[in-house]
Formats: structure tokens, sequence, C-alpha cells
């Protein structure tokens, strides 16, 4: 037994020492095999699967980038450019990369415009990502100096960036862009998508750095925006611009707006506002300088709405011209409230109640009338509706019904109180009395023809009898001689409300309104003009607006080449119209 086991031991202590001998050759023989199978697995691959390869290698290197495409340029309607797209270069970088050449920082941050502190802190957070923009829309130039210097892991990624080219003077108008060039505000918005246009993308190859090393293909070509065409006439904006900007200045006041119509297309020629601000400067983007005032403020027009009270007593053949109106003495009881003139007019007749604008003359024509007669014409007017000029935030201003109306409130309408309109909304009313009694939609973009759409809203005869009677108000016995434009006549009014100051009408604030057409005879512009708050003692619409409008309509008539039509005559049947002796 002792045999067997000492047998077995010694056969045993063999094995091992057979197995301990053939290890090492074990493991060259496994490794051999591993390397000749992974050696057989590329030939193969690359013999039959060529092309998996290729996407593999593709798939891990291969990117699809958009291609930003150039947004449109909006131009007035001569072609001159008013806001244009450039291209900007964004620098971006790996945060890691750049963090291994961090003693490099303090020269890329000096061209970058930051602190090298801040760029270091703003690395180390975001540290695991791959794409930080570390500077948004450079100069090229000053992009170009960047990368000069070589920093491993910064990059560029070309862009557009907007510019105005008439700053301030179109700001509220045209509105602006944010970083990624999309509409913000005023036309840019109204009209992004036109605009904007359609990226295009491209398939690049990158390296490991996230570095672009080889355009591969273009997929697709990116589409410009459209060019927008405004109706809009850069020299009548600017002419607007400047003297409203004086009129503000001079007279103190809060806020300012002008606009031009051209009556025979329903154009809108100028539109500007006070204050305003610089789009090019973002630090100047605020609302208070750049809301377009004259779609987004409402106000009581004011006496501006008499002469449509007595188109409507024309048009109901209750008065005629010359028909005599009583205002004695000087203020009229309604109600349990009065309706007051400033002085005593005495006995009128109704071409001088709009002359001397008296709100007893007017408030009697109307209470003469049914009152939804005077409601259905405020509201054909567009009164209490949007002019469709696509801005955002336009209102509607407001128009009550007249069922709500009491006497008194009926009698406040004929003069301009009670309801509110923006200045678009009174331009457009007075381009009814201008068109022989037509309304034309408004348009900010450039029209080839006059518009199909047309509302009648007056006959052509009311129509000029009432502008007519309003070139007295441009006369030396009209509250708005300084509205007169030398060798052409004029037809307007005036307009002096007070505003609503904690819930109660102020006798220190006011809206000081001038709205007017000319040439009288064949009317070819419409002007509003409209300053808000005027401090001192020169607060009327004929003292404060109606010398901006002699401003800018004598040089936008001579722009367009109109001719003059003669110093006021006493036209018309007002001519052979007896006086009204008082």
């Amino acid at each position: 037994m002792k045999a067997h086991t000492a047998a077995l031991r010694k056969n045993g202590g063999g094995w091992r020492r057979c197995l301990m001998t053939s290890r090492p050759q074990l493991v060259l023989a496994l490794l051999a095999c591993a390397a000749v199978g992974m050696l057989s697995r590329a030939a193969y691959l690359q013999l039959f699967h060529k092309d998996f390869l290729q996407d593999q290698g593709s798939d891990r290197y291969m990117r699809v980038l958009e291609v930003p495409a150039l947004r449109g340029m909006i131009v007035d309607r001569h072609g001159d450019p008013l806001a244009v797209s450039s291209p900007v270069d964004s620098v971006w970088a790996d945060p890691g990369t750049v963090l291994e050449h961090r003693q490099r920082l303090p020269a890329l941050a000096r061209l970058l415009g930051l602190d090298s502190a801040e760029l270091l802190a703003r690395l180390e957070e975001n540290r695991t990502r791959q794409f930080l923009y570390l500077r948004k829309q450079m100069e090229p130039d000053a992009a170009s100096r960047v990368m000069a210097l070589g920093v491993p892991g910064v990059h560029l990624e070309r862009g557009y960036r907007r510019f105005y080219p008439t700053a301030e003077v179109m700001s509220h108008l045209l509105g602006f862009t944010d970083i990624d060039d999309r509409g913000q505000e005023g036309l840019e918005l109204a009209y992004d998508q036109v605009l904007r246009g359609t990226p295009g993308a491209k398939r690049v190859l990158k390296d490991r750095y996230n570095r672009i090393v080889e355009d591969v293909e273009s997929i697709s070509q990116p589409q410009s925006g459209q060019t927008l065409t405004l109706s809009i006439d850069r020299r009548i904006q600017y002419l607007a611009y400047k003297a409203l900007k004086e009129a503000v200045l001079e007279h103190r006041a809060s806020a300012g707006t002008a606009l031009v119509l051209d009556v025979t297309s329903g154009e809108i020629l100028a539109m500007v506002n006070q204050p305003a601000g610089n789009p090019n400067n973002r630090e100047q983007r605020q609302g208070q300088l750049l809301r377009n005032r004259a779609v987004t403020d409402v106000f009581e027009p004011g006496s501006t709405f008499k002469p449509f009270v007595v188109a409507l007593g024309l048009e109901a053949g209750t008065i005629r011209p010359n028909t005599p109106i009583d205002t004695r003495p000087g203020f009229m009881p309604v109600g349990r409230n009065t309706v007051r003139d400033i002085h005593n007019y005495g006995l009128l007749d109704v071409t001088r109640v709009i002359t001397k604008s008296s709100n007893v003359g007017v408030a009697k024509i109307a209470l003469a009338l049914p009152p939804e007669r005077l409601w259905d014409l405020y509201r054909r007017l567009g009164v209490g509706s949007r002019t469709a000029l696509g801005f955002a935030g336009e209102q509607a201003g407001f128009l009550s019904h007249h069922k709500g109306w009491g006497a008194f409130e009926y009698a406040t309408h004929s003069f301009g109180y009670g309801l509110s309109v923006t200045a678009v909304q009174l331009a457009q009313a007075y381009m009814v009395l201008a068109t022989d009694g037509v309304r034309r939609p408004l348009t900010l973009l450039k029209r080839e023809a006059p518009p199909a759409e047309e509302m009648r809203v007056l006959s052509p005869q009311t129509a000029r009898q009432v502008r007519t009677m309003m070139e007295t108000v441009v006369s030396r016995e009209g509250t708005a001689l300084k509205a007169a434009v030398p060798g052409y006549r004029v037809a307007g009014k005036t307009g002096t409300a007070r505003k609503i100051i904690a819930g109660r009408y102020s006798s220190d604030h006011h809206m000081a309104v001038f709205a007017g057409m000319a040439p009288a005879s064949q009317p070819r512009l419409v002007m509003v003009i409209m300053i808000d708050d005027p401090q001192g003692e020169a607060y009327y619409g004929g003292l404060v607006a109606a010398p901006v409008f002699s401003q800018v309509m004598a040089g936008a008539l001579r722009l367009l080449n109109v001719n003059p039509d003669g110093q006021l005559a006493g036209t018309l049947e007002l001519a052979a119209s007896p006086k009204v002796k008082p």
C-alpha cells in the first residue's frame, strides 16, 4: 500500500513538472492564435467589408452642419437700404483643450475683450463640455486676430449680424433682431418668416479636437430671405424725424409722433416717433425708446374729430356750410353737465364753427341727429378697429356703443372725448376727407397700383365741402395759421385734448395734435402730428404741432414735385355763401 502511494506521488510530481514546463508555450500558443484571428478578421474586413469600415469611421468623425442663410434686406421705396446683414464670426472653444494651455489665456482674453479671470472661470465651469461660445458676432478682422494666436481648442463660426444704416430715424418702424438674427420688434418681427430665409446644410469631417478638416459635400444650399420693399420714403422720413425731434425738445414734451400718407395709394411715406433709440446699440434697445407710438399709444382726438360731425350733418341735410349756429353765451347745459367754449363766439355759421373750433357749435350739430348715426360714422372711419399693418402690439382704440351714451356723452363724443384712437387711425380717418369720401387700407409696403378694396364713407360733395371749410383753420381767423405752406392751400384741424391723470382730466397735461392735408384742391399728402404733454404756455395744437406740419409738408411736397395750387381764396360755394351777422 505504501509502495503504491509513493508511486502516485512520484507520478503526480511528474505531471506538475510537465505542466510547469509547458505553460509558457501554451500562453504563447494562445496569443498566436488570437493574433492570427485578428489579422484574419482585419484582412477579411479589408477585402470584403471595406465600406463597413469607412461607414464606422465616418460615423465617428463625419458631421452635418447648418449653413446660415442671409437675412433679406429691408429697403425704402427707392431701393435705399434700411436694414442689411453683414458677415460676422463667433468665437467658440473646447474648454478642456483650451485649459491645457491656460498660460495663453491672458492674450486670448484681451483680444476677446474679456477679463482674464472671468474667461478662466467660464472655461473651468464648462470643462466637461466640448462647445462653448466665448464671444458672439465679432467683426471678421477682429476674429482673425484671435485665430492668429493659434490657441488649441479655439475655433470660429460664421454668421450674420443686422445693421441699420439710418439708426434711430427708422428704429420704431424697423425694430431689431436678436443675437441669432431673428426678428424681435417692428417690421423685423412682423415679416420675420419672409426675411429669415432657409438655412442650408453641409457634411464635414472633423478631427478629435472637433476641428473641421474637410468639407465633404454640400447637402443643400442656403436660401436667402426675400427683400422687403417698404412704402417709406427715406428722405421724407428724415424730414419728419428732424422736425419732430426739434419740437419735442423745444416744448419739453414727453413724446411725439408724425405720420405722412400718400392719398393716392394709401402708402405710409413716413412714420417717426420720439424719443428714439439706436438699434445698432444693444444698450438702447429699450421699450420707451423703440416703442412705435403711432400704433401702440391711444389718445382722445379732441377737436380733430369735429370736421366729421359737420360732415355727418351735411350728409343728413340738417346743415349747410352757411347755416347759422348760435353759440352764445359760450356754454350750453346738457343734462347735469355743461359744454363750454374757450370764448363766447356768438353767432357762427357752420364753416366758422370749424374755424373757431367751437365745442358748443359742434355739439348742437350732433345733438340734432340720432347718436347711432355718429357712432356708425366713427366706426366706418376705423375707430375701434386695428389698421392691419401687422405690428405686434397695435391698438384698436376705443369706441363704446351708442346705446350706452347719455346726452352729455353724446355731446362729448362730437368733439373728440370719450373715444380713443392711435395716430395711424387718425391719419386714416383724415384720408377719407382727402380721397373725396373713400376709405383706403393703409400699407407699409410699396404698392404698384391703388388698392382694390375701398369703402365709401362720405359722398364726394360732402368731403370736398368739409375740406374747404377746414382751409379756414389755416388762416388768420383760424387756430392753425402756423400750419400754412407757402404756395399751397392747406386744409386741417387742430386738437388740444386734456390728458387723464389719476382718473381725472388734468388742466396741466395735454395732447397737442394737428391733422391736415395738401394741396387742399386735390390732396396728395395727409399728415398727423401728435405732441404728448408739451410744457409751458404754448401747449395748443396750433402752436406746438402745426409748425411741424408746415415744415415737413413743405419739404415733402417739393420732394414729390407736387404742383402748387395757390393760396387760400375762399373757394367753391363758400365764396358765394352769405355771411352770418352776429
